[in-house]
């Protein structure tokens, strides 16, 4: 009897290739940017580049979203971002969020995990959304927006000539070819990445020999959204098996192969559902399920040296390959292009040095090797490549039903929000904090009460919001005050920043409701924010465009925050005075 497999719930729309007007077989149009690669980061950085106001076109090999089981755990730090790229409310809609999970070594529980969930919080620690939505939720905020945000599909990239001054990419598409100049190419096109191999770069590091087979399947369930982990079940001995729930009652299930068995055979449905149907029988899932999609993963634990080779920035999977474990990938991807995006933005617009972009490659790939650090530990857990580490796993989980204390080594070490502390961008730390994000970490959230409106008097309409509801894609000032008194240097500063057309908000805060005071952006209430961020009246924390500190002062002046700005956008010249100092 034949194995029936269901379709995903998702039909993704077909999009026709495009041909531009071209003259001798070149695009007409010389693109300030041209992304390579339409998956999540690709989108990303086109979304972000948009929010700059600097227009992209972005070549996407295939016709439509993607299609399978790939990236499905999407971090809060990945929601903070996508906020600022207008996507947010469709991943909350549909995305299933999770707070921990539990680990099992044959049928006892040796692990109960939680990820970091306080009342501070805005958004979940993680949501559960399969990659196919992922893309189509960011393909339709950028469709909302054609006048920054070029598409083209079917467009294949067959070749590459870097000049001094552009980029020019051979384009083949169903309809012809023909080739396309742009002064930056972002790199987006993923883990087997074309422009990579053009450039004759490859990936270093680890690959491990350890397989998974993937699977996704049909199953309605009413069982609670969390990372379950087996290992050596009594429903496949030998093996680590992982499960997660998805939206539209699909599940997906990543077991570990044994080194005698033969992973053309594993894939095949005749042996993968079995194995399925013992696990779910072991869990107490007794309803009907249907298999959608099986496929075999390997882990790697690669990087580029370098995500800037001249005009030409790596992002996502075409730079690195995180392993799965620790859910870093997608994360990883999302948090480059959150990083270039700004960085690109501001060489384009005349504002920064490119050695801005230097910096882009120097803080991400220290990005990834924190990642692989991490990634890497979860790995030799999950997948052991030697027998020492499979006997040391062994000792591990058996002795941790028992010992509390042996418990954290299970930890799956959930990806969190990289902090670039040795950043030449940062402001030198002049005051002592108590407490709060120190340089080059991510802005710290907590709730806050935001007016209705700038009128003087309407305390009444206020409502509860968060601090990041006041971060948009600039340099972001948060001044701290005890009433939500205006500062006429601080003012003055603002205005010469927004002469000199540097994206600069200055944000008020205080203590206490501040009627008499209609310029305060928000206003504590019991105290939390101060607090929190070690701050008193006078405190400044000057916030980056992509959420990480960039500085803080109590007692700031304007002073204080020009020659941080100054250092943020010519770093190499910073650097110089600094050496020649």
């Amino acid at each position: 009897m034949g194995i029936e497999f269901k379709p995903y719930p998702f039909v993704a729309a077909r999009h026709p290739a495009h041909l531009p007007t071209c003259r001798d077989g070149v695009d007409t149009q010389r693109h300030r940017v041209a992304i390579v690669g339409g998956g999540p980061v690709g989108l990303a950085v086109a979304l972000g580049l948009a929010n700059h106001g600097v227009r992209s076109v972005l070549l996407e090999a295939d016709d439509s979203v993607c299609h399978g089981s790939r990236a499905i755990c999407i971090s809060r730090r990945s929601l903070e971002i996508i906020e600022r790229l207008g996507a947010l409310d469709d991943f909350l809609r549909v995305g299933l969020p999770w707070s921990g999970g539990r680990s099992f070594h044959r049928r006892d529980e040796v692990l109960h995990f939680t990820m970091p969930q306080d009342e501070n919080q805005k958004l979940p620690p993680m949501v559960n959304l399969a990659q196919y939505h992922i893309e189509q939720f960011l393909l339709d905020a950028a469709l909302r927006r054609p006048e920054l945000i070029e598409i083209r599909w079917q467009a294949k990239v067959a070749g590459v000539m870097r000049h001094p001054d552009r980029v020019r990419v051979d384009i083949e598409t169903p309809l012809g070819g023909y080739a396309l100049d742009a002064d930056w190419i972002v790199a987006s096109d993923g883990g087997r990445s074309t422009m990579r191999d053009a450039l004759g770069l490859s990936l270093q590091g680890t690959s491990y020999e350890g397989r998974y087979v993937i699977v996704d399947i049909a199953l309605d369930s009413d069982r609670p959204t969390e990372r379950l982990a087996y290992f050596d079940p009594p429903s496949n001995p030998g093996s680590t098996v992982l499960v997660h729930k998805q939206p539209d009652n699909v599940w997906r299930i990543d077991y570990q192969l044994r080194d005698d068995e033969d992973p053309e055979a594993a894939v095949k449905p005749e042996n993968v559902i079995p194995r399925v149907q013992n696990l779910l029988d072991m869990m107490g899932e007794r309803g009907a399920w249907s298999p959608i999609w099986i496929t075999i993963y390997k882990a790697n634990a690669l990087t580029l040296e370098r995500y800037r080779h001249g005009r030409v920035l790596f992002c996502g999977d075409a730079a690195h390959l995180v392993p799965i474990f620790g859910v870093r990938g997608a994360n990883s991807g999302i948090d480059d292009a959150d990083n270039v995006a700004w960085k690109l933005a501001y060489v384009i617009r005349g504002l920064a040095s490119d050695a801005l972009l230097d910096n882009y490659s120097d803080e991400r790939v220290f990005a990834t090797h924190e990642n692989l650090r991490y990634g890497t530990k979860s790995t030799e857990f999950m997948a052991p490549p030697s027998f020492a580490f499979d006997l040391m796993r062994k000792a591990v989980l058996t002795l941790a039903v028992r010992h509390l204390a042996l418990r954290s080594l299970i930890n799956p070490r959930q990806t969190t929000a990289i902090a670039y502390t040795a950043s030449p961008l940062n402001a030198d730390e002049r005051d002592a904090f108590a407490a709060g994000p120190a340089p080059g970490t991510v802005l710290a959230e907590c709730p806050l009460m935001l007016p209705a409106s700038r009128e003087i008097g309407n305390v009444g309409g206020a409502h509860r919001g968060h601090l990041t509801d006041l971060v948009g894609p600039c340099f972001t000032a948060l001044r701290f005050t005890r009433d939500g008194a205006p500062d006429a240097s601080f003012a003055e500063l603002e205005r010469r920043l927004h002469d000199a057309r540097i994206p600069f908000a200055l944000v008020t805060l205080a203590r206490h409701a501040a009627p008499q005071h209609p310029g305060c952006g928000g206003y504590d209430t019991d105290d939390r924010l101060f607090d929190l961020y070690g701050a008193r009246d006078g405190t400044v924390y000057l916030v980056r465009p992509d959420g990480h500190v960039l500085g803080r002062w109590h007692d700031a002046r304007p002073a204080d925050l020009s020659a941080a700005l100054e250092r943020a956008l010519n770093p190499r010249a910073s650097a110089d005075l600094q050496e020649n100092a």
